[in-house]
């Protein structure tokens, strides 16, 4: 009896997936006029904040580099500099599809850089983030990337688009450490539910399977967490707590535009969602 019951449940559990998965494709191509630039805009907020953080702060930021690398005032200000032209000429050209690898090339020399400058390194948690990041970044180098032509019409290429593929996968797994640094070690129920449920859907998101609607919830999960953990804005300007936040409110947003492209564009041809197409 038992039995029965658990296999009811699971054809009702797989009917009711089916059919989010059916709404989730309907709904998409009716965004397509405005999600592509959203999850753009979103993606490289981390990096327009902090560009323009790099301008209105030049003399701070050049201050804290010289002291904490007793590189002198020049090489500060030469820091303070790469960080802001790289950080809004990449944004204006990813925004603008502007050479957009090479683009992504720069924010992700930028990313590195910060990592040293910074020394993330040393900070799993910081470390994390920085590699969700690079993961956006590879996301939207895929898109890019155009789709190789068969000399024939309508016969598929014999590469396959393998490059674009393996960074989508690298994408995905590199998005979803995001998360990890969402997981925490507390026995309330709660926070024990939350664990398991982001971790499963982190699952479902790398190996690529249930992805658009894996990814869709993650989008809707993650933005709630963001704006009740992260508010900023509620923090007055002389707390140093307010910077804090703000930086992890706009990469948290980077990695949601990270998911928003897998949400318009699919895992790619390295997941089990393109695999099943094949059985």
């Amino acid at each position: 009896m038992l039995v029965i019951v658990a296999a009811v449940n699971m054809v009702n559990y797989e009917e009711f997936v089916n059919k989010a998965e059916r709404v989730v494709d309907q709904v998409i191509p009716i965004t397509k006029n405005y999600l592509p630039t959203l999850a753009r805009l979103c993606l490289i907020s981390t990096f327009l904040e902090d560009g323009l953080r790099m301008w209105f702060q030049w003399s701070e930021q050049r201050d804290y580099m010289d002291v904490s690398w007793q590189c002198g005032k020049f090489l500060a200000a030469l820091f303070v500099f790469v960080n802001l032209i790289g950080q809004l000429g990449g944004c204006i050209m990813v925004i603008g599809r502007l050479q957009v690898q090479a683009a992504c090339g720069i924010l992700f020399f930028i990313v590195v850089l910060q990592t040293v400058a910074y020394s993330i390194l040393w900070d799993l948690n910081f470390l994390l983030r920085n590699l969700a990041l690079i993961g956006a970044l590879l996301l939207v180098v895929a898109e890019s990337r155009q789709e190789k032509r068969s000399l024939f019409a309508g016969v598929p290429s014999l590469g396959e688009n393998k490059p674009k593929n393996y960074m989508q996968l690298t994408g995905r797994i590199l998005l979803v450490f995001m998360f990890i640094t969402l997981l925490r070690l507390e026995l309330s129920f709660m926070q024990m539910l939350q664990n398991i449920i982001g971790s499963a859907l982190m699952i479902l998101v790398t190996i690529g399977y249930k992805t658009k609607l894996s990814a869709i919830i993650l989008v809707m999960w993650l933005t709630a967490l963001n704006f009740y953990f992260n508010a900023w804005w509620n923090i007055p300007n002389y707390k140093p707590m307010r910077d804090f936040l703000k930086y992890d409110f706009f990469q948290t947003l980077s990695v949601i535009g990270g998911l928003l492209m897998i949400v318009l564009h699919g895992p790619g041809g390295v997941s089990m969602d393109e695999k099943k197409k094949e059985w």
